[in-house]
């Protein structure tokens, strides 16, 4: 039966009067309390209430800093370093706190800042300086700069607590004496290194040397924050593994992207605070916030993925190398190969040599060339001729008896290129005109571009249907292999699977250039495959590249181990690593390169873009004299017509290269500023 309000009990009927009067008390308190806020909000602190603040900004006529007001509630927190989020042009954006002041140049009102994201200050005035340092030398925006700096922020790993400080006292120099005890001016450099100086040097080990080992005595002997850059995730491995050896492995963090953005922020947050004092990793860990900056290594400097693909393009090398002059750290710049650019540094008088004596090198490793003597090709009168020579057959068998013998293929895959039988003519594919590839001794001809399937293929020139290999990858090779060597275990790696270690029992590894998986106690033969494939890019580097590649490759050996190449044995690539005269051959390049007026002997910037756009660069890009423009020339890409996209090459002695980025800093604001169309521009690419 429905009530009625003379039903209900008298006291609910007093009680809903009093629910909506404790609602409307509680309304107006809240709002009452967002005005209080909002006030407390506008009002501008009283002490340094101007923020100077760097704004993430891709443009490059707005990479300056902008002046806004510092809000009382956020006067603790706008420390300077701290990421923020601001009000710009109508949108909200983010930005680095650069400093606080107490005036501003603006003559009209700041807008306040809408909010400090964290009171981490991620961004401390070296690394600062050192991103301005970087975007100058290379014509780019700190904004880009600061992208490979800085890694996004991680709130959950921000909240957890602090550990403790790393101590900054340097390690006993007796066991860094006893890792360098092969190199005869170690010691004198490590003593510099202890007393606090900045010695400079370019090392070159000999031959089956665990560098990872030295490089981290090396840097426990330094008395303060280290920065040690290789060039992929295995070296890191390795180089953490040497750190954690040493029986102190609290006192470095290791920084990679694959690590994950958790494990790379917690990293990251622990150099910034102190609680680790080296930093080990890619080459994004050449701007890693170590305190008290005393020594920069980085390892292999020729290896291209120093070279950052993303703009502003910077290099490890010298990124560290304007990071230890800016910091007046001591530098260690190691590889089994010397650049050229090293070279120049030695030839300059800038840094000073590590090298072992000529003994040394000589119980390392024996390096012999297939056919080089008489002898040889009277054993077999195909040597020189053949792919897989009879020497190689009897090292493989005779070295395979006492541990892991490791093969250097140039070419990745089964057979990644096929041509006519009787004519030679490279097989094409019908539908796209794409290179033919087999993947697997049971696959059928396949392209390498669309995938496309030709069992039927019949050679357009004289109508063969026989296919030949002139390249062999990896995969058949350790097939040839394996059928030669019935009872010895084969394996590969290669891009689609990376082997990092390899055991020490008998095995071949058949591996591509940067894919050689270390093994236990080292190998005791490697044979390099092929040299010809290496020699025969179209590059600026490649002799230079080549013999860098050899080298890792035969470094990877035993003491007193062997080395066998296929190749020419008049070549100078051949015959430096034969002698293992890396410091010879780099002398070599050097002086070809300075009468080619090449770098380092000058310094040279590409502009690519349309015909349209690189006339409007051109025009507005003012360099002084002496300068050479190069070019345009068309720059051949797939996804454009051709003519669609055109190369200059901005070239200048080496002493003017400061001015040469200066112009091109300026030339990238004005075009930023007239929004032009876009021209990628590139300080001394690694390759033309």
């Amino acid at each position: 039966m429905p009530t009625t309000p003379h039903d209900q009990p008298e006291d609910q009927g007093e009680l809903i009067p009093g629910m909506v009067r404790s609602s409307v008390k509680q309304a107006q308190a809240k709002a009452r309390a967002t005005r209080e806020r909002k006030a407390a909000g506008a009002t501008i602190t009283d002490v340094d209430p101007v923020a100077r603040v760097l704004l993430d900004l891709p443009l490059a006529h707005l990479d300056r800093p902008f002046d806004f007001s510092v809000p009382e509630t956020m006067a603790q927190a706008a420390q300077p370093g701290v990421r923020v989020k601001v009000r710009f042009a109508g949108q909200e954006a983010d930005g680095y706190l650069l400093e606080r002041s107490a005036e501003s140049d603006h003559p009209g009102p700041l807008q306040p800042l809408r909010r400090v994201v964290s009171p981490e200050q991620v961004l401390t005035p070296e690394v600062l300086g050192l991103v301005g340092d970087v975007a100058t030398r290379y014509a780019g925006t700190r904004d880009d700069v600061l992208r490979l700096a800085v890694p996004p922020r991680h709130a959950t790993t921000e909240q957890e607590p602090p550990g403790e400080p790393a101590g900054l006292l340097p390690r006993d120099s007796g066991a860094a004496a006893a890792a360098w005890a092969d190199h005869p001016l170690a010691g004198a450099w490590l003593s510099h290194l202890r007393e606090g100086a900045a010695p400079r040097a370019v090392w070159n080990p000999p031959p089956a040397a665990d560098w990872p080992r030295l490089v981290a005595e090396a840097a426990l002997s330094a008395p303060g924050g280290v920065v040690v850059c290789v060039p992929d995730g295995k070296d890191v491995e390795r180089v953490d593994a040497a750190l954690r050896a040493t029986g102190e492995p609290e006192q470095h963090a290791v920084l990679t992207a694959d690590s994950g953005p958790a494990a790379r922020y917690r990293s990251f947050l622990r150099l910034l605070r102190g609680e680790r004092r080296i930093a080990v990793g890619t080459r994004a860990a050449a701007f890693a916030p170590v305190r008290d900056l005393a020594l920069v290594v980085v390892w292999d400097d020729g290896d291209d993925l120093h070279a950052e693909p993303r703009a502003p393009y910077p290099h490890t090398r010298e990124t560290l190398l304007l990071r230890a002059d800016r910091a007046g750290a001591a530098v260690l710049v190691g590889g089994f190969a010397r650049s050229v650019e090293c070279h120049h540094l030695l030839h300059s008088g800038w840094a000073h040599e590590l090298t072992v004596p000529r003994e040394v090198l000589r119980r390392a490793v024996t390096t012999t060339v297939a056919g080089a003597t008489e002898h040889d090709l009277v054993r077999d009168s195909a040597a020189r001729a053949a792919r897989i020579p009879k020497q190689v057959h009897d090292l493989l068998r005779e070295a395979a008896q006492e541990g892991p013998v490791l093969v250097q293929n140039p070419r990745h895959g089964y057979v990644p290129a096929l041509a006519c039988e009787r004519c030679r003519t490279p097989a094409r594919c019908s539908a796209c005109t794409g290179p033919l590839r087999l993947g697997s001794p049971t696959e059928p001809p396949a392209c390498r571009w669309c995938g496309e399937e030709a069992p039927a293929w019949a050679c357009p020139e004289c109508g063969h249907r026989g296919l030949r290999a002139p390249v062999i990858g990896q995969s058949r090779t350790a097939e040839e292999i394996g059928r030669a060597l019935p009872r010895v275990r084969v394996r590969t790696s290669a891009r689609d699977g990376v082997l990092a270690h390899v055991d020490g029992r008998p095995q071949v590894v058949v591996a591509t250039p940067g894919a050689e998986p270390v093994a236990e106690g080292g190998y005791s033969a490697v044979v390099l495959l092929d040299t010809w494939l290496l020699l025969s890019r179209p590059d600026l580097r490649t002799e230079e590249e080549a013999l860098r590649r050899w080298a890792n490759a035969v470094a990877l050996v035993r003491p007193g181990g062997r080395a066998l190449v296929v190749g020419d044995p008049a070549h100078p690539a051949v015959q430096a690593l034969v002698r293992w005269d890396v410091a010879g051959y780099a002398a070599r390049e050097a002086a070809s390169r300075a009468e080619a007026h090449l770098p380092p002997a000058t310094r040279l910037a590409t502009l690519t873009g349309g015909p349209g756009a690189l006339d409007d660069a051109l025009t507005l890009l003012d360099v002084p004299e002496p300068v050479e423009v190069l070019g345009p020339v068309d720059v051949p890409d797939a996804a454009s017509e051709p003519g669609e996209r055109q190369r200059v090459v901005v070239r200048v002695p080496r002493a003017h290269g400061s001015r040469l980025s200066a112009s091109l800093g300026e030339l990238q604001r004005l075009r930023s500023a007239r929004k032009l169309d876009p021209v990628r521009i590139q300080v001394d690419p690694p390759t033309l």
